[in-house]
């Protein structure tokens, strides 16, 4: 960080030394005035004149000293994650779950509500009245304390935060889902497509954080994707990169018909009326060595191949991440994926297997929220009060 601004804006340089600041003390148990002067290259001074700002301005605390020093030990300085609320919500087909999180995005409370496929728009709206209430009760967090939410939803979702087309829930195309959610949360409302949400929560603490171009396959009995190219979230000119799915060709439309159609699922005693269970039995019984459910399931990997091996042949990834709810069967799934990558793909990249079960979309929400506020750090003339975040109401 240069401290000659050779004629340039003094406030400009004093927001990028604060912001330089901030970035080393986040995440971390607490740094001196020398160990933050020599992360970011500031001299001793001047670091003492960003973290004094910062100290007025609450962003930093000064922190607890470390156990068992001898003499009077350094001060030491941490970011106050505290600072602020961020709330992730994932409105989908059998759930929705709300998680409010701090600034450094550690969950501070979640709650889930249990929804069917089935459920109108008005029941569906109820239940993330309640979710997020539950979350922001269960935390502490007032609603105008929220200073930005993300919401992950199916479909396709312009940049307004409404829904263009969701052929996965009734009622759903044409929902304006931000301005139903900035009723109940001060803040910002940003929304995006629930596959997309996924794949960003594995580039930043899934199974893909060291990887700069991925594939992720969000599969269950509606098949989805994300991709991450070059380390960031490839939306698509109009919002719909990835929607492969779309092609009949691809296979994905039909791939959730061969778990359907194995003869085992007609003698269910509930009568079959949960499709996802319904699948759950598929896998299970294919994994006690039923023949007809293994056929089943080949069938289905192979369906599901020919759209992602399109994706891999167009992105050439360093990894291809299967999350959703039919991870939990990834024993059964992924090796014969691979070797269909095998047979059709010029490389194959790694295929790995998300470790955030059904939290993967909320834990992307909660991301998107993040990054919006860490965007208006950057692009405010001073480190902002939360009150900067907060959308006009005139």
């Amino acid at each position: 960080m240069t401290e000659n601004p050779g004629g340039g804006d003094l406030s400009q340089l004093r927001r990028l030394n604060a912001l330089a600041a901030i970035g080393a003390l986040r995440g971390g148990p607490g740094l001196t005035l020398t160990e933050l002067a020599g992360r970011t290259g500031l001299s001793r001074a001047s670091t003492e004149d960003v973290v004094r700002e910062l100290l007025e301005r609450g962003w930093v605390v000064e922190a607890a000293p470390t156990a068992g020093a001898v003499g009077r030990p350094a001060r030491r300085y941490r970011f106050r994650a505290d600072a602020g609320r961020v709330l992730g919500v994932d409105i989908g087909g059998h759930k929705v779950l709300a998680l409010v999180a701090d600034l450094d995005g550690e969950v501070q409370h979640s709650a889930r509500v249990s929804v069917t496929p089935s459920m109108g728009r008005t029941e569906r709206l109820a239940a993330v009245d309640r979710a997020v209430r539950a979350a922001l009760t269960g935390s502490g967090t007032a609603a105008t304390g929220v200073w930005v939410t993300g919401v992950a939803t199916t479909g396709l979702v312009d940049g307004t935060g409404r829904v263009m087309l969701s052929e996965a829930l009734p009622e759903w195309t044409g929902l304006d889902v931000a301005a139903h959610v900035g009723a109940l949360v001060a803040g910002p409302i940003l929304v995006e497509n629930d596959s997309k949400l996924a794949a960003l929560a594995e580039s930043w603490r899934g199974v893909a954080r060291h990887a700069k171009d991925v594939v992720f396959l969000l599969a269950g009995l509606r098949t989805g994707t994300g991709l991450i190219i070059d380390g960031k979230l490839h939306r698509g000119f109009g919002n719909a990169a990835g929607e492969i799915g779309a092609l009949p060709a691809a296979g994905w439309t039909r791939a959730p018909d061969h778990l359907r159609s194995w003869p085992g699922g007609a003698s269910r005693s509930d009568g079959g009326d949960d499709p996802h269970a319904a699948a759950e039995d598929v896998f299970a019984a294919a994994r006690d060595g039923d023949r007809k459910a293994q056929a089943a399931v080949r069938r289905y990997v192979r369906d599901i191949a020919v759209g992602a091996s399109a994706l891999v042949l167009t992105l050439d990834p360093e990894l291809v991440v299967i999350g959703g709810g039919f991870s939990r069967s990834a024993d059964l799934i992924v090796e014969p994926l691979r070797r269909e990558l095998d047979r059709w793909c010029i490389r194959t990249p790694e295929v790995r297997v998300s470790g955030f079960g059904d939290e993967g979309v909320a834990l992307g929400a909660l991301r998107l929220a993040l990054d919006h506020v860490e965007q208006g750090l950057r692009a405010s003339g001073e480190i902002a009060p939360p009150e900067s975040f907060l959308p006009d109401r005139r």
